[in-house]
């Protein structure tokens, strides 16, 4: 044997965990190797929506046992592992973006919105009919107008400005703030008798007054301005916005966000509604008649939808 081998297996012998530090050390390494490996699998897996959460369930005992089972393969190097594991999630916390912190954080959301229960809706429908008035609401949605985009950056900071920990959901954040400051300002006034006025977004600034079609062209146009996608959903006599927030994945973080850190008097007691495209894409109900986003849905029949990309 040579002598850097030597050295190497001296090494070892000096750092190797004694019994009964080993079975613990296996405990704990497992349960710190369990968390964000299954949090990669449940954020990337199809779910087919069992009840009670039994896939994932079975899922976490599936990763409990192969990693305790590694882990007792590698019994005599596990002070290593230790190291290798903390120097990873450190160089996360440092560099990457994705430290202890975030481990933390995506399992708290990942458990809440597992015990939550959020109302979601198929957008997916067979054929949409034209969406009435496109031309002049396309127009009416002024998101590069300065007095739209200084409003939207008004609202950004005196709403949610402090919320700290989710840089990553920034912008949904800013988009929320805009609704916050929309919704608080909002009085619902019908249109002239046997006529569909539509207000474009600049106007409806001016007394933050109008239906619902007003509103939604507002809200539209407001959170396009600081980059968000909102869209607009035709219904029988109703209009109303949704916007972007991602996959199902970013979903649980954002049901999270707005139950127990933005909205939390508002959602008391209350589900999150959202509908999910063909593309499995999330979009959040941002109706007038809700005081959170996500509220309930006015009217679940879908006629048309307008998205603005």
């Amino acid at each position: 044997m040579k002598n850097s081998e030597v050295k190497i297996v001296r090494l070892l012998s000096k750092i190797y965990v004694p019994k009964p530090w080993d079975t613990i050390a296996i405990i704990l390494l497992s349960l710190l190797i369990l968390i964000p490996v299954f949090i990669i699998l449940h954020q990337n897996l199809i779910d087919p929506e069992w009840p009670f959460h039994l896939d994932r369930i079975l899922l976490f005992l599936a990763i409990t046992t192969l990693v305790t089972f590694l882990l007792k393969s590698v019994k005599k190097f596990l002070f290593l592992v230790v190291i290798i594991y903390c120097i990873v999630l450190l160089y996360g916390t440092m560099f990457a973006g994705y430290g202890f912190k975030s481990v933390y954080e995506d399992y708290r959301s990942m458990i809440y919105a597992m015990s939550d229960n959020p109302n979601p809706q198929d957008i997916i429908v067979s054929k949409l009919l034209p969406f009435p008035n496109k031309s002049k609401v396309l127009k009416a949605i002024e998101y590069d107008k300065p007095e739209v985009r200084n409003f939207a950056l008004m609202s950004t900071t005196k709403h949610f400005r402090s919320v700290k920990g989710y840089q990553q959901y920034r912008q949904i954040i800013q988009c929320f703030a805009i609704f916050k400051e929309i919704q608080n300002r909002w009085n619902y006034v019908n249109d002239p008798k046997n006529r569909e006025y539509i207000a474009t977004a600049s106007e409806s600034l001016l007394h933050f007054s109008g239906d619902c079609d007003d509103h939604a062209i507002l809200m539209a146009a407001a959170v396009r301005a600081i980059g968000g996608t909102p869209r607009l959903i035709h219904t029988k006599e109703h209009m109303y916005p949704e916007m972007l927030i991602g996959s199902k994945a970013d979903l649980e973080n954002i049901i999270y966000l707005i139950k127990e850190v933005l909205f939390v008097k508002e959602t008391k007691g209350k589900t999150i509604h959202y509908h999910i495209d063909e593309r499995g894409q999330v979009w959040l109900n941002l109706d007038y008649t809700a005081k959170y986003p996500g509220g309930p849905f006015m009217s679940e029949e879908i006629l048309g939808e307008l998205t603005l990309n």
